[in-house]
């Protein structure tokens, strides 16, 4: 008796391939967005506890200037703030007496995502493509 072992065919092989080819090239790109967001939802926190430290620093200093970021500020400079990998700038480019603006500026990876803003008053502005052109949404 003579049994007929039978394996996968070439054709198989290239097919089955195929399939996991085109399963990747529709996968990947909604994993690259998705860790778009995640980073982006991440540096919005870090604006929320920098605006916390801002409040804190004006209840104990009657004014807003004066508060700095970084090793010896009173907020660190870069988000996430936990993790070696940092994705955006934080910044306070605006700042007096009773009011300031704070933003966190995309870097690495996460370049051409726009930049995030939010003001004293509560307003909160992203730009989405970073070029100034007014295309700012809430977050």
């Amino acid at each position: 008796m003579k049994k007929n072992l039978r394996g996968i065919t070439l054709i198989e092989l290239v097919i089955a391939i195929a399939i996991l080819g085109i399963l990747a090239a529709i996968a990947y790109p909604s994993y690259q967005e998705q860790m778009r967001k995640t980073r982006r939802a991440d540096a919005q926190g870090a604006l929320m506890g920098l605006a916390n430290a801002l409040e804190r620093y004006y209840t104990q200093n009657n004014t807003f200037v004066g508060a700095t970021l970084g090793a010896a500020g009173l907020f660190p400079n870069e988000a996430p703030i936990d993790g070696a990998t940092k994705y955006y700038d934080l910044s306070i480019p605006v700042n007096t007496a009773s009011s300031y603006t704070i933003q966190a500026r995309p870097k690495g990876a996460q370049v051409g995502d726009g930049q995030l803003q939010l003001d004293s008053n509560g307003a909160r502005r992203w730009n989405t493509n970073d070029d100034g052109s007014g295309t700012d949404k809430t977050w």
